[in-house]
């Protein structure tokens, strides 16, 4: 397939046009771009991170009702990741730093996956129900979202299931090196405008810490249904050298994988008449 394939279809009303370099190739290369400072820490000064910029909306919806109230204080808590207890320097397994230790996971290392921003919690439930024996983490700051995932909790059987109701980037910066076996970001808050597009969640130094924490083999689900955030995402991604986009037609970043339940977002997007792209990434 030739090296447009992907860019050719993707919104012609993007905020700014951006192609694969003509030598690059679709599948299984490396895309370079022309930012030769995007590995520069905060101004200028290599190996110093900048600051977080913020990369989503509000954080609170609604007022909680008295039982949303009551599983704010009771049942987050004890479910609720605490990134200052988590030991990076260590080989003491993740699932067990996450409260796993004891129960049907005592004698066991577990796959972990991390959703990030799991927005309505469609999917996080889903593969929660799917997947008893894998220890799930999810991450968004939106108060609405995690109640939503807290009643499901609370009706039984998601005992695997944990949260953290904030931004997830400190948090990866906890967690020890090769932790995670899958990572999903499933159509991030998009940014539209041009001069909002720093703000959009996949940008370089989370692709970095996102590579230092997931294990070789390991894989990261990104959609979204916006045109331009899909290619700058995925140059992001190939830019860091550590990743591998395992395509091998069009149907596999047009059609949603089987074990990828349907979201609010995906459904807003079809009614909207925007294309929706589905990637699956490989951690070489």
């Amino acid at each position: 397939m030739r090296s447009g394939a992907f860019s050719d279809e993707v919104d012609a009303g993007s905020p700014k046009k951006m192609r694969p370099n003509q030598n690059a190739r679709c599948f299984g290369g490396t895309i370079m771009t022309d930012n030769d400072n995007q590995n520069r820490g905060h101004h200028g000064q290599p190996g110093t991170p900048p600051p977080d910029v913020r990369s989503f909306g509000r954080r609170r919806g609604r007022t909680p009702s008295d039982h949303q109230q009551s599983l704010l204080k009771e049942l987050l808590p004890r479910i609720a990741v605490d990134p200052a207890q988590i030991k990076p320097e260590t080989t003491f397994k993740l699932s067990a730093q996450l409260g796993m230790a004891s129960g049907r996971f005592a004698q066991t290392n577990p796959p972990v996956w991390l959703e990030i921003g799991f927005g309505g919690g469609e999917h996080l439930i889903w593969q929660a129900r799917q997947n008893p024996g894998v220890v799930l983490i999810g991450s968004e700051p939106y108060q609405d979202g995690v109640l939503k995932v807290l009643n499901a909790v609370a009706d039984g059987g998601l005992d695997h299931v944990r949260l953290l109701a904030d931004d997830v980037r400190p948090f990866l910066r906890t967690l020890p090196p090769a932790s995670l076996d899958r990572v999903f970001i499933l159509f991030p808050d998009p940014w539209p405008k041009r001069r909002h597009n720093k703000r959009r969640l996949i940008q370089p130094a989370l692709v970095s810490e996102l590579a230092r924490v997931m294990k070789p083999g390991s894989e990261l689900r990104f959609a979204t249904d916006i045109g331009d955030y899909a290619r700058t995402g995925l140059l992001a991604l190939y830019a860091n050298g550590e990743f591998e986009w395992t395509a091998q037609s069009p149907s596999d970043w047009r059609e949603r994988p089987v074990d990828l339940p349907p979201t609010r977002y995906e459904t807003k997007a079809g009614r909207e008449g925007r294309r929706c792209y589905f990637f699956s990434l490989r951690r070489q």
